[in-house]
Order: C-alpha cells, then structure tokens, then sequence
C-alpha cells in the first residue's frame, strides 16, 4: 500500500508546532531567569544602564569597573527643556496687578484645577447620558475549515470541508426606571462640579495673594538695602569726622579705629540686606512660577500707603465673607454630595426596569471539496422589556449604605471646621493688621527720634562735645529703627493683602490696590 503523502505534511505541521511552542517557552525562561539583573547587584553598588546579555530582551546593567562607585545616573535630554519664559518688555516697571497677570498665565496650579473642573464637568455630561438609551452596531464572522482523512478503496484521501458565516445585529439598551437612582448620581457629578469650580476660582485667589504678599516682602528687601545703602553713608561720616579730628591732633587712633569698624559692619549689613533682596526677588518669582532666570525690573512698594484697620466684629459681615470663600463653597457643594451619594446607595434596594431590542440579519454558507456552495441568509428583530430586582447579596447593598451614610457625616463635620476655621482666620487677620499697623506707627516714632538722636550724636562729636561712642551707637540705632519702620510696613500690607485673601475678596490683579487707605 502506498503511503499517503499527506502524511509527511501533517508531520512537518506537528514538528513545526513542537518547535515554535519549545522556543517561544524557552524565551519567556530567559525573560524571567535574567528579569533579576535589571536591579543594582547590591545594596551599595550603583545601578548602570547600557548592556544586554543572554537571551533576555530586556536590557541589562553594565558592570562596573572594579572598585568603582559612582551613582551618576544617565542623563535625559528631554528633562532639560524649559518652557517658555513670559514675554516681559525690556526696561518697563512692572507693577502688582501686572505681576499677577503674568502669574496667572504661568502657573500649574490653577492649570490643574482648571483640568480637575474640565474632568467634573465631563463627568456630569457622563451621569446624564445614562438617561438616554444605548445603541450598537455589531458584526462577528468566521470560517471553519476542516480535514477529514478517509481510506477509499484503499487509498488515503483528505476531505476539506469550510463553513463560513456573517452576522450583523444593531442592539439596543435603555435602563427605563431606577428609582432615582441615575438621578441621584447625576446629583452628585453637579455638586462635584461645583466643588471644582469654585476651587479654580480659590486657587486664582491664593495665587493672587502669595504674589501680592510676595511682592510686598521683595519690596521690604528692597528698602532695606536702601537703608543699609543710607547707614553706610552715616558711617563713612563718622569716620570723616573721627579723621578730621585725629588730623587737628583732638582725636586718638582709638577712635579712628572704632570709626573704621562701625564702616565695616555697615557693609557687611549692606552685604546680607544686598543678599535678602536677591532671595526676595527669587521667592516673587516662584509665587509667578516663572523662570528663576527671569530678569524683571519690579516696582517697589516701600512708599505704598497703608490700609485702615478694619473691624469684622458684626455677625452679618462675617456671614458675607463665608457666604463667598472658595473653601466654604467646595466644602458645602462635597457635603452636598455626599447627601445625595446616600440617595444613589438606597436606590440599590430597588427594582430596575429595562428596554432591550436587536434586529440583524446572517449569512452561512458550506463549501465541501468537489460539491456545489450551500449559503442561507436570514434576518429577525426582537424587543424585551424586563424587571430586576435584588434579593439577596451578602449585605453588600447595606453597606454601601452606611459607608454612603458615614462619608456624609464625615462631610458635614468637615463643612463645621472649615466654617470655624474660616472664622477663625477672619478674628485673627483682623488682629493681624491692626497690630502691624500698631507697629508701624511706633516703628516710624522711633525712626524720627533716632534721626534726631543721630544728627544730634554726630554734631556734637564733631564740635569736640560728644564721643565716637554715642555717635556709632546713634547710627546703628537709626539703622535698626528704619528696618524696623521698612519691617512694619511691609507687615502692614501683608496683613491687609491676608485679611482680603481670608474675607473673599482677593478676586482680581486689581484687588489689591482697591482696599480701603488711610
């Protein structure tokens, strides 16, 4: 009898199998077996990329040269570009409000909670389209082929048979009735969303106010070295006239060389007040979230006048400045939700009604070797209306309604503390500026008697009737006595900046120039 020779080629098939299926295993081994040298080879060797071995597709650790340890890490070239700087113009004084414009257009923090109100929004048009019905096109189809082997008359044949077959269906569902349900979520995506939108506008806010404090404090740093710039002149007059006494023989080198030493803590405070304006100006430039290499000429507020004091005392003025904080507007729209979150999660224990329908139409066909093509066509519609309803779930439904029932509570006992807590800061910034102001108007009494004081010590020194002492003391006084006035009024209209921030009222670049002055 003669061999068939559809037997080597099924052979051939089973060998082929074998061998793609052993090496497809033994890959995965090699994946798995060299996984482990990806990780550095000890807790004290450093980790290197860059060579492969084995089997492995992976990519494995350089070895390191022996004895060496450097932890340098590869670098990435794409980590090193910058965004763009803001356009600023060259040579123009740039005054608050245009600051925080310019913040405003920089910074990723009111970028994500612009996004975050982008996503809430989104989710309420989510919640709504569950109302509507849902409508697919569907279409599956294949092909069966099969070999059948058969002795006939003594000679071994194969019989291939194929069956193919196409179907194509538009399916509709639709949830009719929930008990709310739907409803109940849909009111949760809205208080959600304004949480989200009220946050946005909270974050433009607090962005406003770290600028605006930020900018009063680079101001204060900057008087501050006009100070120390003024009391290094009062020094090196000092040390003119000790020189012109020690010249007409009324002066010793002792006093020359306390002249000499005043100069020189005078430049070394001019140093660190030099040193605190450079720090001040960086620390403006974080609050804008702007380049640190910005170069921005920034108007001083040294000379700025101060707000009055402003008394929140009444009950009606502290509920409009609740009524309008960003804070205790996402918190009640979270409590909000939390309140209709139980509503979703009662909703479980109900039936739920639903609408189904499908029409579609088919294709088959049966094709064996030698004979003719058998095809069928075919086409059918159906609708369904059901009902479920849940009996029984292990008591999952119940607690989801208590955990629905306790984020609520945990809701309302946070709405109470930001409403306190807000309160609270109200009370205490109110304070804040009426002592700042306190401050400053002791700190300006005391600059006025230690410019007098000054002129005075340096007068009579010259005229032969006071000592170097009394004149170095009076001059390093005058000095503390002016940082201390520069101190205090920027502390003023920090704390007039904050008791706006805190009342809701920092809503714009123009808001802090339109408080209340004195």
């Amino acid at each position: 009898m003669m061999a068939s020779p559809t037997r080597p080629r099924r052979r051939a098939r089973a060998s082929f199998r074998f061998a793609a299926t052993a090496s497809l295993l033994a890959l995965l081994a090699g994946c798995a077996q060299y996984a482990e040298q990806l990780a550095p080879a000890s807790p004290h060797e450093p980790y290197q990329q860059g060579r492969k071995t084995g089997v492995s597709l992976l990519p494995q650790p350089a070895s390191a040269p022996s004895g060496s340890r450097d932890f340098a890490v590869q670098g990435n070239p794409e980590l090193s570009v910058m965004p763009p700087a803001p356009e600023v113009r060259a040579g123009k004084v740039y005054q608050l409000p245009e600051l925080i414009d310019l913040a405003e257009r920089n910074n990723p923090t009111t970028r994500t909670a612009w996004e975050q109100a982008r996503q809430a929004a989104l989710a309420v048009g989510i919640a709504e389209s569950t109302f509507l019905p849902t409508i697919s096109a569907n279409v599956i189809g294949g092909a069966q082929q099969n070999t059948t082997p058969i002795d006939i008359l003594g000679v071994q044949k194969d019989i291939e048979t194929t069956v193919t077959g196409v179907s194509s269906t538009v399916a509709l569902q639709w949830l009719v009735f929930d008990f709310g349900q739907r409803k109940a979520a849909t009111d949760v995506a809205k208080h959600v969303l304004t949480a989200a939108n009220v946050t946005f506008n909270g974050a433009h806010q607090a962005l406003i106010f770290n600028v605006t404090q930020s900018f009063y404090r680079y101001g204060a740093a900057q008087t501050r070295t006009e100070v120390a710039t003024r009391s290094l002149r009062n020094s090196r007059a000092i040390l003119d006239a000790a020189v012109a006494r020690e010249q007409k023989g009324i002066a010793t080198s002792v006093e020359v060389a306390q002249a000499r030493q005043q100069v020189a803590q005078s430049e070394l405070r001019q140093v660190v007040a030099t040193g605190q304006e450079r720090d001040a100006y960086q620390a403006l430039l974080s609050a804008m979230s702007v380049s640190p290499t910005l170069s921005i000429k920034v108007a001083g507020s040294g000379r700025r006048r101060l707000p009055a004091p402003t008394d929140i005392s009444t009950e009606e003025m502290i509920q409009q400045a609740l009524a309008r904080r960003p804070d205790v507007l996402a918190s009640y729209a979270n409590m909000k939700a939390s309140e209709a979150g139980i509503r979703v999660a009662t909703a479980d224990f109900a039936p739920k009604v639903y609408l189904a329908g499908v029409a579609g139409t088919g294709t088959t066909g049966f094709d064996a070797a030698g004979l003719p093509t058998i095809g069928q066509q075919t086409s059918g519609a159906g609708v369904l209306v059901g009902a479920t309803m849940p009996i029984y779930d292990g008591g999952l439904r119940a607690a989801n309604l208590k955990a629905a029932e306790s984020r609520a509570a945990v809701a309302r006992a946070a709405f109470a503390k930001t409403q306190e807590e807000a309160v609270r800061e109200m009370v205490v910034a109110a304070n804040t500026l009426r002592s700042a102001l306190a401050s400053y108007r002791a700190a300006s009494k005391l600059t006025d008697a230690a410019a007098v004081t000054y002129d005075a010590a340096l007068g009579a020194y010259e005229n032969g009737l006071g000592t170097i002492t009394a004149a170095t003391i009076a001059d390093s006084g005058l000095l503390d006595a002016r940082q201390s006035q520069a101190d205090a009024h920027a502390a003023s209209l920090v704390a007039a900046a904050n008791l706006a921030f805190v009342l809701g009222a920092m809503t714009s670049p123009r808001s802090p120039e339109t408080l209340s002055y004195r």
